[in-house]
């Protein structure tokens, strides 16, 4: 089991950044979550999924990309949830934070995307080394771009067999990637993965993935002595 969040703050650039950052016992990693439209660190479906990869042992921050003001705008537009350059650079920012952590450091970092963040964190991947693995979850990785082809992160994509026109645009994204990439469809599931059991799969196919490409052994873990 995870520890209670702690609120943590994070500046990028000009602006305060909000998070919950959980730190399980005998961590093996460090996940990242990148939101999607409309979404934020409270959101219920990525707070299941970062309380499952806890249990597998990572430590896990979910943080808003945007912050109130912005959302308030973005509530009415709808134009900075697809902004992936201000949401990029907003995560490179959390990701820096993060590696200036004491306890963090050391640990592999990865990032969990979904929706809009996905994109973001495929950006963010190609810019940043210290990336291990990108898991999407229901992600629109097309708007990454020509980021893609420079994603070195192993890479999973998780799809609802039901979600058709985001299923088609990850194939065509899955490739232009040139790193260690999968395409893992959840059958029946639609864009949210609201049926029963479609997000227990997100939780366990993303687990398994960190578990293989973004995570110590035993062995290694940097308290292993302390």
């Amino acid at each position: 089991m995870t520890r209670d969040a702690e609120e943590v703050s994070v500046m990028a650039g000009a602006v305060r950044l909000h998070g919950l950052l959980r730190v399980p016992p005998n961590e093996r990693g460090i996940v990242l979550f990148a939101h999607g439209s409309g979404s934020g660190r409270l959101s219920p479906r990525n707070t299941y999924v970062a309380e499952q990869l806890g249990k597998a042992g990572f430590a896990t921050l979910l943080f808003d990309l945007l912050t109130m003001e912005e959302e308030e705008i973005d509530e009415t537009t709808a134009e900075l949830r697809f902004d992936i350059p201000l949401l990029t650079e907003r995560l490179i920012a959390t990701t820096h934070w993060t590696l200036e952590q004491r306890r963090l450091k050391n640990l592999p970092l990865s990032y969990f995307g979904a929706s809009t963040g996905a994109a973001a964190a495929l950006a963010a991947a190609a810019r940043v080394p210290a990336v291990a693995a990108v898991v999407s979850r229901g992600g629109r990785p097309d708007l990454a771009g020509a980021a893609l082809p420079r994603v070195r992160a192993a890479t999973l994509l998780i799809v609802g067999g039901n979600d058709d026109q985001v299923l088609a645009l990850n194939k065509e994204a899955l490739e232009q990637l040139s790193c260690e990439a999968q395409l893992s469809v959840v059958p029946g599931a639609t864009h949210l993965f609201v049926e029963p059991g479609a997000l227990e799969q997100v939780a366990s196919l993303a687990a398994a993935w960190l578990t293989r490409h973004a995570s110590l052994p035993p062995a290694a873990h940097p308290h292993a002595t302390e």
